[in-house]
């Protein structure tokens, strides 16, 4: 793979420059997928606001790419509105056998082992919710829905190329916020055993059998925190439609951590990006779109990610480091890693399709059941649809508490 040279950003912002190989994503994943195809992920930096449709034209991207941006101690951020336009390094596969050598998705299954009690849970449209605070977090946390955050977990690995991106071994207090499925929490636990590590969700639908230095408690991450301990490393990943107030969190965090202790959020920015016009008009878009209306009603802000780095530099933190990936929405993208990451992750919408929609479409948008169906059959087409090159930013972003 040849090596890439970044473009320099705006503000106050130091680009690093070049590319820096990640570790390979092990391939036997949680048995998600089968035979995935090795290849790094590299870095680069923003590029011209204004020039992106001219850098992401199909005919002259490279491969799929990530960027960097340090910060020092006290330094200001200049954008904290959009994610800063990159190239993506997403080509267009217009061949007539994209798919032949890509297999299907495995989806995992679900490995929960729990008394009847844990699933008394809020059931709505056939989906059940958590009864802890019963309707702060819209998604479901059923069978399928855990299912589908074990293939999240893996498309993040193979994504990102590893559990952690900030500088961390063996840290003796984990923390891991909306832990879920608890699947991250428990992967790292085995991959750091001199770690302690505390998984958190609103819904207790982890595993029974854990490793010995791994525990799940439930708990809001909003709500006052009340550890005995402080933590040497806080974790959190997809949390986007669980938040509201993401610099309370970081505050949180900060005030939880031992001096040099780390924090790292891993995120989508919701908005979908594409490299052309193909979204422009679809079911798809609108449904998107939606989304963002409905979320940011409820106070989730599905463009956050972008601001993370600016509100960790606000709370205290140090060493800030901010990489965007680009994920391709579906397999149009030309490459086999690229259509790879496309598939799975068409397949995690698809699957999360009407968990997403239902709760939201109904309460805060006001439609009727039969409507939102109705509307999902026409998104689930363009889902499938690799004539619209959409792709989502996701944003990995850490910083280090100060010891002193």
């Amino acid at each position: 793979m040849s090596d890439l040279t970044a473009e320099d950003g705006s503000g106050p912002d130091r680009q690093e420059q070049g590319a820096r190989t990640q570790t390979n994503a092990d391939a036997d994943q949680a048995g998600v997928i089968n035979k995935l195809a090795t290849s790094d992920a590299v870095h680069i930096s923003d590029g011209p606001s204004e020039a992106i449709h001219s850098i992401l034209q199909p005919e002259d991207r490279s491969r799929i790419q990530a960027s960097v941006t340090r910060s020092e101690q006290g330094a200001d951020d200049a954008s904290v509105g959009a994610p800063s336009l990159f190239s993506t390094g997403l080509n267009v596969d217009d061949s007539s056998d994209a798919d032949s050598s890509i297999g299907d998705i495995d989806r995992p299954s679900s490995s929960v082992s729990a008394t009847s009690s844990v699933f008394d849970f809020v059931e709505e449209h056939g989906r059940t919710f958590h009864r802890y605070k019963a309707g702060k977090y819209f998604l479901p946390n059923d069978i399928p829905e855990r299912e589908r955050l074990d293939l999240q977990h893996a498309i993040a690995m193979r994504l990102l190329g590893k559990l952690a991106l900030a500088p961390v071994d063996n840290p003796p207090r984990v923390l891991d916020i909306g832990t879920g499925t608890g699947i991250w929490a428990i992967e790292f636990a085995n991959e750091n055993p001199a770690s302690d590590v505390l998984g958190t969700d609103l819904s207790p639908i982890q595993p029974e059998y854990v490793p010995a230095n791994c525990r799940f408690e439930v708990d809001d991450a909003e709500d006052v925190w009340v550890f005995n301990d402080k933590f040497d490393y806080i974790h959190s990943r997809f949390m986007i439609a669980a938040f509201s107030d993401w610099p309370k969190v970081f505050r949180s965090c900060y005030d939880n951590l031992n001096p040099g202790g780390w924090v790292e959020f891993q995120e989508y920015y919701v908005e979908f990006q594409c490299i052309d016009d193909t979204l422009s008009g679809t079911a798809l878009e609108r449904w998107n779109n939606l989304i963002l209306e409905a979320t940011g009603k409820l106070r989730r802000n599905g463009r956050a990610a972008a601001k993370f780095r600016s509100q960790l530099l606000a709370a205290g933190f140090v060493d800030v480091v901010e990489r965007k990936f680009a994920l391709p929405g579906n397999a149009w993208a030309k490459g086999e890693r690229e259509k790879m990451l496309g598939l799975m992750q068409m397949t995690n919408i698809l699957d999360g399709l009407q968990g997403m929609s239902l709760q939201l479409f109904t309460r805060v948008l006001g439609w009727n059941a039969e409507a939102v169906e109705l509307f999902l059959v026409d998104v689930r087409k363009d889902l499938r649809n690799r004539d619209i090159h959409f792709y989502y930013v996701v944003y990995d972003v850490f910083g280090r508490k100060p010891t002193t």
